[in-house]
């Protein structure tokens, strides 16, 4: 079962993560999410969620990032789903997902939960 991550690199947390995997021997696909044609539908984030343990978006969402983008304590879970889509920046990363489950990488060494 291959494991992807979800990888921006130009956020040391996000290299950390990839380089725990790679030490680790694993060679996940990378998905640099932050480029237009790599970014997250929609319906990708909501799949993400569940395979958390059907989360709300904002357990994965950069909540220094929420204000800019029209985000408060009052948006709905579909509002920062669509947020994240438009403006991949509001996504906390990285992001590890194999098969049915998906873990944020906060701190980095919890994305070898899944390996």
């Amino acid at each position: 079962m291959s494991y992807t991550i979800l990888h921006n690199p130009n956020c040391s947390t996000s290299r950390k993560g990839l380089d725990l995997l790679k030490d680790a021997g694993i060679e996940p696909d990378v998905r640099k999410y932050m480029n237009a044609t790599e970014r997250l539908s929609v319906e990708e984030l909501k799949d993400i969620a569940k395979k958390m343990g059907g989360v709300s978006p904002r357990v994965f969402m950069r909540a220094k990032d929420a204000p800019a983008a029209g985000i408060d304590a009052n948006s709905s879970d579909e509002a920062i789903f669509e947020a994240m889509a438009e403006n991949p920046k509001l996504i906390q990363r990285p992001i590890g997902i194999k098969g049915k489950k998906a873990v944020l990488g906060r701190p980095p060494e919890d994305l070898l939960k899944l390996a």
